[in-house]
């Protein structure tokens, strides 16, 4: 069987004449339709070359056999090795550093590669302390982890204990389990953002273990908080709890539907030696707990998980999002404010602040947009990929 990770056994695959111009554009996506050909029977997540109709080198990629058939990962032909993933994670880690990241006692958790936005589509890597989390998001990545997991260990030498595996929720395929690649995990991992401390379970918490794309988010809510009753609706582990209650907020009510979550929530604020008789954990749907709450919340953060992964559940996405935020429009204190977010991305910024125009007129209450938020320099969108740009979040304030 020929080695498909050889660059002599590298896919090729011609475009339809015309098709190349979004590959010129530098879109690192290519979808099914554009394909002329493909030298032989493929497998996911091998490595292609991709050329145009007329024969001329265009790019190198990850061939996915769906709707988006090539994830792009250079603009050129390239060989795809270990020197290669070295490089890319290089100029990520290069980037995070720049950013003050990568050595900062305040902070030390950060995301290290966001996908396209570091030119590795369908890659995720998170860092918690000693600790770095792969999350694959395509065959081609999660075929490539190992080259990956080795280049990480090069870059960051003896900084970090382990490397994990988290892409069983991510990747398609049997048998595919998450995994130690490197190391040992320590019993526990406690990581400091912004001067906050928080327990973090990289193998059974969601996503990586911590939603790290609203570390600037949190601090905007803290502004806000001092002498206030907060709501922490889809709180999860607490984060936003954390920086409410540690800014002086009066008292935090913090919602998830998962009880696990909740615990830990309450476990983060023990941890931040916070003043456990202001806060509330609540172990409820989100949507019975509003129909119902009270209405003297002060401030209130709407943090759901993606209502519309795919274009074809946006309708209802929407739908969705307009019934929350009326809820909470209706329900929030005069003069109030409420943080809303969509990571769905699926759903862009114009709709999601359509959506939540119409819940506002639904609420029959005046609302003022003060702030748009999204996610933080560690989360880099590539100017030639606007779909990177998920996280889409407003501040509201509310006559």
């Amino acid at each position: 069987m020929p080695n498909a990770d050889s660059p002599s056994e590298y896919l090729k695959i011609v475009l339809k004449k015309g098709r190349e111009v979004s590959v010129r554009r530098f879109h690192p996506w290519i979808f099914s339709g554009a394909i002329h050909s493909v030298s032989r029977k493929a497998q996911r997540g091998d490595v292609a070359h991709i050329f145009s109709f007329d024969g001329k080198p265009l790019a190198t990629g990850h061939f996915e056999g769906e709707n988006i058939a090539v994830k792009i990962i250079a603009f050129s032909k390239t060989v795809v090795d270990e020197t290669f993933w070295e490089t890319r994670l290089q100029n990520a880690f290069l980037l995070r550093t720049s950013l003050g990241l990568t050595n900062n006692d305040t902070t030390t958790t950060y995301r290290l590669v966001f996908s396209e936005g570091d030119m590795m589509p369908g890659l995720i890597i998170d860092i918690y302390g000693r600790v770095g989390v792969i999350q694959a998001q395509s065959a081609g990545m999660f075929r490539a982890r190992g080259q990956i997991a080795n280049a990480l260990m090069t870059i960051y030498q003896n900084k970090l204990q382990a490397i994990y595996d988290r892409s069983t929720e991510t990747v398609e395929g049997d048998p595919i389990r998450n995994r130690l690649l490197s190391g040992k995990l320590p019993e526990e991992i406690i990581v400091v953002e912004n001067n906050h401390l928080f327990r973090v379970d990289v193998e059974k918490g969601q996503k990586t273990g911590f939603f790290l794309d609203q570390r600037d988010n949190r601090q905007r809510v803290a502004v806000l908080s001092r002498g206030r009753k907060v709501l922490n609706l889809f709180s999860y582990t607490g984060g936003f709890s954390v920086y409410a209650l540690a800014a002086g907020a009066s008292e935090v009510c913090s919602v998830d539907i998962s009880g696990p979550a909740i615990a830990k929530a309450n476990e983060n604020i023990l941890l931040n030696g916070l003043d456990a008789s202001r806060h509330q954990g609540v172990v409820a749907e989100v949507k019975h707990f509003v129909e119902g709450m009270p209405d003297d919340f002060d401030l209130i953060i709407v943090d759901p998980p993606a209502f519309a992964k795919h274009q074809h559940s946006r309708h209802k996405a929407m739908l969705g999002y307009r019934f929350l935020n009326h809820m909470v429009i209706k329900k929030v204190a005069r003069k109030g404010f409420i943080f809303t977010f969509s990571c769905s991305q699926a759903v862009d910024a114009g709709m999601f602040q359509g959506a939540v125009m119409a819940a506002a007129i639904d609420a029959g209450r005046d609302a003022r947009i003060i702030g748009k938020l999204s996610h933080p320099p560690d989360h880099p969108c590539n100017v030639f990929h606007p779909e990177g740009e998920y996280l889409k979040g407003l501040v509201l304030q509310v006559d």
